[in-house]
Formats: C-alpha cells, sequence, structure tokens
C-alpha cells in the first residue's frame, strides 16, 4: 500500500507520539509498504528543536530497507535524497540519532527519486514555531503554524495516489488538510487521537472559555464525521469517541505498543546505577519521560520529601519538558533526589531496569483524555509501577495488579505506596512478572502493528487477507 502519515511529532524523538509514530511508519516501511511521513523537526519533549534540524526551512529524508530479508525488523538503510541521485548509506533507523539527520536533506519536493524502491519511507519536514516557555495561547499558535506550514505539502501528494491517508491527533488542526488529501487522491482516510488534546486543555484549565469549548467540541465532531476510521489506544479514549458520534463501524482500537525484545528485564544491576553513584542497597524510584502539564509533577518532589528520612530509598527523575526546572527547584534540598537528562534510544533499557519501582504520576483531571505512552516501556521492564488515578480509569484498570494505584494529587498516599513496595521484595517481583506478562501478551510491538496492518488492509481492500 502507499501510506501517507501526517502529524507534528516524528522520530527520532524518543517520546510519546514522535516515537510511536516513528516507528510505526519504519515498520510499515519495512513489511514493503511505501510510506511518506508529512512532520515537524524533532523538538518534543525539550521544546527545542534539535541540532542539525532547521524550525524554518522545508526538508527530506528517504529511508528504505536494504534488502527484502531484512523486512520486518526496525533498521532502516538511509539515503541521500538530494543532488545528482540517490545512494544507499548504511543500515540505520531514523532513532540512530537524535541529533541530526542520518541523511542528506533538501528542499521538500513531491515525488522521491526514482531509485528508491517499493517499501521505502519519505520524509518530509515542514517549518514549525517552538515557543521557548509553552503557554496555552503560543501551544495554540505553534500547534497553527505546523498545519498552515504542511498543507501545501500534503496536497502536492495527491498526485503519489496514496491509498490510505493518516493523520495522528494532536494536532486536530492537521485534519482538515489530511480529509481533503485523502477525497482528492480517493483514498482512506483515518484518524488516530493519541490524546483528546482540546478537552484535555479545558479540563485542566489550560483554556478557559465556555463558548470556545462549545465552538471546538462542534468543530471536533464535524471533523472526525468525516473519516472513514477514527482509532484511538484505550477502550476508554474508544468509548470517549462513541461519545463523540462516532460510529463503532468506523472506530478502531489501536493500543501503543513495546518492543518486548528491546525493553525486558535485566538478569543483573542496571550499569547507570554504578554510573550515577547509586548503591545496590537503594531502592530506585524513577520518573522518566516527558515533564509537562498533565504529569502532575510537583507531586514526585512532595513524596520525596515526605520519604526523605530513614529509607534507603533513591529518586530519579529523568527527562525533559517544560515542568522540568520548577522540579528542580522543588528538589534542590532533597539529599535523595537526582535528575538526569533523557537518555538515548540505545540506553532506554537500562534506564527502566534501574527502577526498582516506576513512578507514573497523573493528574486527575486528564484521566482517560490521554493514557500515558511511557506505561508499555515500565511494564515491559519487568518492574511494578505506583500510579495516581481514579478507580475505574483506563490507568487504573492497566495498572491494577501490576503495581499500586492511589488517588490523583494524594502524596501521603503515592508514599505509602511507595514506602510499601520498597519494603517488600517479594511484593515487587510478584507484581513485576504480571507487568512483564501483560506487556509481551498484549502490547507486543508485533502483534499490535500486525493488527493495525490488517485493519488497513481491511479498510483500502474490504478484507483482512
Amino acid at each position: 500500500m502507499r501510506i501517507l502519515i501526517y502529524g507534528i511529532n516524528f522520530a527520532p524523538e524518543l517520546v510519546g507520539t514522535g516515537k510511536s509514530t516513528g516507528e510505526m511508519a519504519e515498520w510499515l516501511a519495512a513489511r514493503g509498504h511505501e510510506v511518506r511521513a508529512i512532520t515537524a523537526p524533532p523538538f518534543n519533549p525539550a521544546w527545542q528543536v534539535a541540532s542539525g534540524y532547521s524550525a524554518w526551512r522545508y526538508s527530506r529524508e528517504s529511508y528504505f530497507p536494504q534488502s527484502a530479508g531484512e523486512r520486518g525488523t526496525h533498521e532502516l538503510a538511509a539515503v541521500a535524497a538530494a543532488g545528482s541521485g540517490s545512494h544507499t548509506g548504511r543500515v540505520a533507523s531514523l532513532y540512530a540519532s537524535a541529533e541530526a539527520p542520518k541523511v542528506v536533506t533538501a528542499e521538500a519536493e513531491e515525488r522521491p527519486s526514482s531509485n528508491a524502491p517499493p517499501g521505502g519511507l519519505t520524509v518530509f519536514r515542514c517549518p514549525v514555531w517552538v515557543p521557548r516557555r509553552p503557554s496555552a495561547a503560543r501551544r495554540v499558535l505553534h500547534l497553527a503554524s505546523f498545519a498552515l506550514s504542511s498543507s501545501l505539502i500534503m496536497l502536492r501528494q495527491v498526485s503519489w495516489k496514496p491509498e490510505v491517508v493518516l493523520v495522528v491527533e494532536p494536532t486536530l488542526f492537521c485534519a482538515p488538510a489530511a480529509w481533503l488529501t485523502g477525497r482528492l487522491s480517493a483514498a482512506k482516510t483515518w484518524l488516530h487521537v493519541q490524546d483528546f488534546e482540546a478537552d484535555a486543555g479545558f479540563e485542566m484549565g489550560l483554556l478557559h472559555s465556555r463558548a470556545l469549548r462549545s465552538l471546538v467540541g462542534a468543530l471536533e465532531i464535524k471533523c472526525m464525521s468525516g473519516f472513514d476510521r477514527v482509532s484511538t489506544i484505550s477502550e476508554k479514549m474508544l468509548m470517549k469517541l462513541s461519545q463523540k458520534g462516532v460510529a463503532s463501524s468506523r472506530s478502531v482500537l489501536f493500543r501503543n505498543w513495546v518492543d518486548t525484545s528491546l525493553i525486558f528485564p535485566l538478569c543483573r544491576p542496571s550499569p547507570l546505577r554504578a554510573e550515577w553513584g547509586i548503591s545496590k542497597e537503594d531502592v530506585v524510584a524513577l520518573y522518566s519521560g516527558t515533564m509537562g502539564h498533565k504529569q502532575g509533577l510537583k507531586l514526585l518532589a512532595d513524596t520525596a520529601k515526605i520519604l526523605a528520612p530513614g529509607k534507603r530509598l533513591r529518586f530519579v527523575f529523568c527527562g525533559e519538558g517544560p515542568g522540568k526546572p520548577a522540579l528542580a527547584g522543588l528538589a534542590a534540598q532533597l539529599p535523595n533526589v537526582q535528575l538526569f537528562p533523557i537518555q538515548p534510544r540505545e540506553r532506554l533499557n537500562d534506564l527502566l531496569n534501574l527502577a526498582d519501582i516506576h513512578l507514573l504520576p497523573q493528574r486527575a483531571d486528564a484521566a482517560d483524555l490521554v493514557m500515558p505512552s511511557k506505561l508499555t516501556g515500565m511494564l515491559a521492564s519487568g518492574r511494578p509501577v505506583v500510579a495516581t488515578a481514579g478507580a475505574g480509569t483506563q490507568l487504573a484498570q492497566v495498572v491494577e495488579g501490576r503495581g499500586l494505584v492511589v488517588p490523583p494529587g494524594d502524596a501521603s498516599a503515592f508514599s505509602a505506596a511507595i514506602a510499601r513496595l520498597a519494603d517488600s521484595p517479594g511484593l515487587r517481583e510478584m507484581l513485576g512478572r504480571s507487568a512483564r506478562a501483560y506487556a509481551v501478551s498484549d502490547l507486543a510491538k508485533e502483534k499490535v502493528l500486525s493488527r493495525f496492518e490488517q485493519e488497513l488492509l481491511f479498510a483500502v481492500c474490504g478484507n483482512s487477507s
């Protein structure tokens, strides 16, 4: 199939939607599909365009499997897309570096090199304004800037004749151009909702106007009604789609996944313990990932303060985002806290295995509007999770039996759950085994993406054979 993917976040971003969308595109290309992605330069989670990329220039990168025998792996060969023809580079993934493209870039063009074989991935990067201090208004302008700069590039793909046009929310600003491109090229249109960004913005107080909420809600429902398929990542979010008028015949459950061959329990201590000066006796409570508004990060510092005296508990906070400076300030005087930057992809398994306990705080007002993508790696590492979630929410349902769940915002309950696990190695081991088993049975990359591929084939061909 010819598959056109449209979204603001993409590889080589190491967290969230960018990571999952990039992995999906690579996997589909390695399966022999022709894939194009219209996206922005990587900027998440630091809210700063990565070194080697430009926020203001169009560019193009092309990747393809080195041979048919390598299809099904996550690695792709990079080829130059500019100059006089293209040539095969070394085998490399888009994730090989988060600092610079692994290919020569050029002004965005309508067609890839004629030498690129079927099963390739071509990435078009479009300008985007990235605010240094993101606020609600600045985020809206940020998302709108990408939707505006990328819309013409999207429409130019009509002559390529994609069979599927898939747009990823966030951002819903991109949905009109995706729908129009699909209709003009007679393609099936697919909206994939990673989080309900508008609802989350209002629920968390980032946006306030009732009139604006009504208007945005009506536009969202109208937008969703035009797509052939609408997917999302959890059962509760699937119910939310139904409330927005998406018929069950058009809705698809498409979970976030984890590569269980890359993230797995180590049979030895993580090498990061020695590198970061953490003793073998310390119990490590780890938070890793984006540090933003949805996470409720103040709870982490409050908990570390409560548990500072009397226990060999070491809190490690690892990641980037607009909330990191505030968290660093709150934790500055706490002797049991260490902060580190986001780690490269090749160190992710070492990082997740550093944890004896994974920490997953989430604000109550974000419940069932988002589903933390970082949870899949936590579970695959075979370590228990302490999460803040309301009873009956999707997050609570997934974590229960694989960790402990406490009410959102309750530092005392969060601290008590961490202390309980710190004092109970047997309980940690039991919950960790259950977490790993669930990751393998329900969240494994090949299983999830193979089911998704079948849904794509069914949408295009009318059957799943």
